[in-house]
Parts: structure tokens; sequence; C-alpha cells
């Protein structure tokens, strides 16, 4: 670390609390502690003001279940005046393809439709290590799918689907977009990823220096991401695959115009922004933005966070951005 980013970091952090980080930043993942950690986020006394329905999209012979959260309705009686269908916002979820849910993340997915006034439809896919690689992703693709070519129990306009994730949640949206252009089955023009992990190494030999500022006491350490991609993949070779980590794409041409959202403070900072980087470099339309002072998972601190309020703030000036291009 610099001296300017350790001044940086002071600045950002009082001395209690890079304590308290450096306390909770510890040791790898254990799979069902970290899951009932995970499942506080579901002890949440608002969830039945919630507008929300719960349906089903099929990958093969397993039904996938998937959650609706629908805007206000003002809001959506706007949105679709004159026949028009509703935007979409596709989501699937974070927690290193081994925790979280639908569930816990009700009120994110509330907010999020509340924010952008767009209906969300949230993956409830499976996951690893009872379901690794590809397991997952095929859930979300197939999700993704049957809301493309309307085989959902909504007409929804595939112009108007924008496809996007937080973390791991952020890895799948990638390999879904990646996925969907080389099979054709359905093209998506937009896609959002937010602090998306999208390499398959964060040992020493990784070569984003993020890694290494960033990988200790900031929650979200480098060895957790090593333990969640152990726990993610089926065999070691599954980290050779693009589809298992998207910046190993050789060819990133063709994809969907594209915001990428980073934290200043996350192992992930680095690759996100390179993948878009190498997303323009490759023809596409792609907006970087790092989120000042942010740390990985900032999404789940709600809209009274300064960090989730600058996000949607891009966030709509990109979906607004998408519509006036359309």
């Amino acid at each position: 670390m610099t001296e300017k980013e350790r001044k940086r970091r002071d600045h950002t952090f009082s001395q209690p609390m890079k304590n308290l980080l450096h306390a909770l930043s510890y040791g790898g993942i254990e799979v069902e502690a970290s899951r009932r950690l995970a499942d506080l986020k579901r002890l949440d006394p608002m969830k039945i003001f919630y507008r929300k329905l719960d349906a089903q999209v099929y990958n093969e012979g397993y039904q996938v279940p998937i959650r609706l959260y629908f805007p206000s309705e003002e809001v959506m009686k706007k949105e679709t005046e004159g026949g028009t269908r509703p935007p979409v916002l596709l989501f699937f979820h974070g927690g290193g393809w081994v925790t979280n849910s639908v569930e816990s993340y009700d009120r994110v997915c509330a907010r999020m439709a509340q924010s952008t006034g767009q209906m969300v439809v949230a993956v409830e896919y499976r996951l690893a290590p009872e379901h690794p690689f590809p397991t997952g992703l095929m859930d979300c693709y197939m999700a993704a799918r049957a809301l493309y070519t309307n085989q959902f129990f909504l007409n929804l306009d595939p112009d108007r689907i924008t496809i996007l994730g937080d973390s791991a949640g952020g890895n799948l949206t990638a390999a879904v977009c990646l996925k969907a252009r080389d099979t054709g089955d359905f093209n998506p023009r937009r896609q959002i990823l937010i602090y998306p992990a999208l390499n398959n190494c964060y040992t020493e030999k990784s070569p984003y220096k993020s890694v290494r500022t960033n990988g200790t006491d900031y929650l979200l350490t480098a060895k957790k991401m090593e333990d969640y991609l152990e726990l993610y993949q089926s065999d070691p070779k599954d980290r050779e695959n693009p589809y298992f980590a998207p910046l190993l794409a050789e060819n990133l041409s063709g994809l969907p115009d594209t915001l990428i959202l980073t934290a200043e403070f996350d192992p992930l900072r680095d690759e996100g922004e390179d993948y878009g980087r190498r997303l323009r470099k490759a023809g596409n339309y792609a907006e970087i933005h790092r989120i000042p002072g942010a740390l990985h998972g900032f999404l789940a601190l709600g809209n009274l966070s300064v960090h989730v309020r600058e996000s949607f703030e891009f966030i709509n000036e990109f979906l607004k951005r998408e519509r006036e291009a359309s």
C-alpha cells in the first residue's frame, strides 16, 4: 500500500472502525456458519409491506423459484400506459455462490424496485457446494432465457430487460451474457455488474493490486474468495472456464451495454474495472464507476447509505441513457 493509499484509508476509517473491520475479517468460509449469518438478513419487519409475487421457471426437470418485486402502483401504471410492457431488472444475488437467498435479499430487491421504478425478478439459483458449477449458472441462464423468449407467465419486452447482480451475482450476470452471445438463445441489451467477482485466483499470484491492498481487513478477504472458489468449482479445471471466471474470455465482443460499479476498499475492485476496460477495447459500451469509501457488499446497507444512493444514481442514469438510445 502506498503512502497516499494509507492516508486515504486513515481518512476514511477511524481507528475504532479499523479495529472492528480487522476483527470481523477473520478466517475462511465455514459453510453452515456463513449461511446462518446470512440468514439474519431475513429478520426484516418491513417485509410484510413489500409488493411481491412468487413464481417459478424450469431448468430441465428442476423448478427454479423466482420472486417478483413491484414498484408503486403509480409507477407501474405510467410504465404500462398504452399497452407498453413494463421494464424488468433480472437480478442474481451475491453470497459467494454458497450463501444468501432471495429471502435474505428481500429488502435489497424491494428497494431496488422502488429506487429504479422497475419490476425486479430475483432468481433463487441453487447453491454450492451441494450444487457446484455450473448448476447455479444454468438456473440463472434458464431463468433469463424464459424471460427473454416469453416462456414466462408475463408477456415481457426483451428490449426492456436488464440483467444485473452483485458480487457472485455479478459473476453470474457476466457469464449468462457471455453464454447467451455464444449460443444465440437470446440477446441481452444491458447488464449491470455490482462489485463483481470475475477472476479465478485470489492468492499472491493474482495480477490485481486490490487483492493485496484490500484482501485482509475489509470484511471480504482474499482467503474467503479462495474458499468460495473451492466450494463453487466441481473440478479444478473449472477455473479455466470463462463461464466460471469471465475475465478469461478471449473474445469479449458483441456483449451488452454494461455498467460496472466497484467499491474502493474491495479486493474485487481492480478486476471489475479491468473487465470494463476490456469490454470497451472489444468495441462494447461500458461505464465504470468506483464508489469512494465503500466496502464490498454495501448494497445491503439500504437507501440511507450514501454509497447505495450514489449507486442508484449511476444505475438510473444508465437505464435512462439506454431508454433514450432505444
